[in-house]
């Protein structure tokens, strides 16, 4: 076993709580009455379904036990980026007309290295994996391309660990931040991802085994795209046949982020296309 495939829950979601408080700004000028409202909301919900499911005494006690466990853990960015995020997602996104987006989840780390197109992400010299090209061209809405764009990409390794969330990888590996050339035109050279399941040894892990639940997401790719004078998407894409992409634990997969790669010329690797569209701001 390696060091990598040691990495532990705890670890992950301690580590994805600071990185979360680190980043993350918080709404802290919403209202007294739109506070009022949510929580009465969220509330109400809960009580309304320990009435109609006759929730006992037994069943209460353990979900307050679980809810001690998750915070022990530090897995709630895991909780709530995998079983709530995607609706927030579909909120904050529902009037976009270009690129589709989805999920941030736990694993986002600003500031990753500055890399000009043509770019090959950070990895190690002996990176498992199937090589793969991704490119494409980022424009606006009536198809002008992007001069410069930003194409954030970090993703998950052959074995389905991230760098800085698993122990023996370095800092920066598969992330980057790649600069699109003069014509929006993006070329990154990375490791196809593997499918992997979200931890399993901690408190997410025992709710998903009392369930009866699967762990697994399907491989993917996360992205962040922006461009002065446009809105950022925040993306993931997906590859087809993957046993997952229709069961996704994160709910987060939609049709139009599912790339259909095919085998390079050099018969070194795979590479697929993929344009990026960009609302204005």
């Amino acid at each position: 076993m390696t060091t990598e495939t040691q990495a532990t829950a705890a670890a992950s979601g301690a580590n994805a709580t600071d990185r979360f408080r680190e980043n993350k700004k918080f709404a802290a000028g919403t209202s007294q009455e739109r506070v009022d409202l949510l929580a009465s909301r969220v509330i109400g919900a809960i009580n309304q379904t320990i009435l109609e499911e006759k929730v006992t005494y037994d069943e209460y006690n353990a979900l307050k036990a679980w809810l001690i466990q998750v915070g022990e853990d530090g897995e709630w960015p895991l909780f709530l980026d995998v079983w709530v995020e995607h609706s927030v997602e579909q909120v904050a996104n529902e009037n976009r007309e270009g690129t589709k987006g989805s999920i941030e989840g736990p694993y986002y780390i600003p500031d990753a290295p500055k890399l000009e197109s043509p770019a090959t992400l950070p990895m190690r010299d002996d990176e498992e994996g199937t090589p793969l090209l991704f490119q494409g061209r980022v424009t606006d809405l009536a198809g002008k391309p992007l001069p410069g764009a930003t194409v954030e990409i970090w993703h998950a390794d052959d074995v389905g660990f991230y760098s800085q969330f698993a122990p023996g990888l370095p800092e920066w590996n598969l992330r980057a931040t790649v600069i699109a050339d003069g014509n929006g035109d993006y070329r990154i050279h990375t490791m196809q991802p593997a499918p992997y399941q979200i931890p399993t040894d901690g408190s997410c892990g025992k709710l998903i085994a009392a369930a009866g639940w699967h762990a697994w997401r399907p491989a993917h790719l996360h992205l962040k795209i922006s461009a002065p004078g446009h809105q950022l998407v925040t993306s993931q894409l997906y590859f087809k046949g993957d046993e997952h992409v229709g069961d996704d634990i994160a709910s987060a997969v939609k049709p139009e982020l599912i790339l259909d790669p095919t085998p390079k010329a050099d018969g070194n690797g795979r590479e697929v296309t993929y344009n990026f569209v960009l609302d204005a701001a």
